[in-house]
């Protein structure tokens, strides 16, 4: 019950985290593209990465943290569904190209953050 309540601590750090990052992305970036989701998934890769890389092979990070941080905050944090949801809103709304854009942008950008943050988690341990 402790490791649930954790989590849901977490998620709701994520999700605020997520709610201003998101205004603020908006604010200087822009409402033409979503910037923010792009951003939070972004960062999310890569601190996914760097916590799975010391919980799990350098065990520097307790799986009770490491659940915490990963299903709670890194949870909420993310935004794979409002992802989703705004590339298909691009789609309908008649700009395939931005809605490709978003699409490769985001999944090379994951890949690419992800692996950096596998890379920082190696430096760290």
């Amino acid at each position: 019950m402790r490791r649930f309540l954790l989590v849901c601590l977490g998620g709701a750090a994520g999700t605020a985290a997520r709610y201003l990052f998101g205004g603020w992305a908006q604010r200087v970036l822009g409402a033409g593209f979503p910037y923010g989701t792009l951003g939070v998934n972004l960062i999310g890769s890569f601190l996914i990465a760097i916590i799975m890389h010391l919980g799990l092979e350098k065990g520097m990070i307790s799986a009770d943290l490491r659940v915490v941080l990963t299903t709670g905050v890194m949870g909420g944090f993310t935004t794979y569904s409002s992802f989703n949801f705004e590339t298909m809103r691009l789609f309908q709304e008649g700009s395939p190209g931005l809605g490709l854009s978003n699409v490769g942008v985001t999944l090379a950008g994951c890949l690419i953050t992800g692996g950096l943050g596998l890379l920082v988690g190696r430096l760290i341990a």
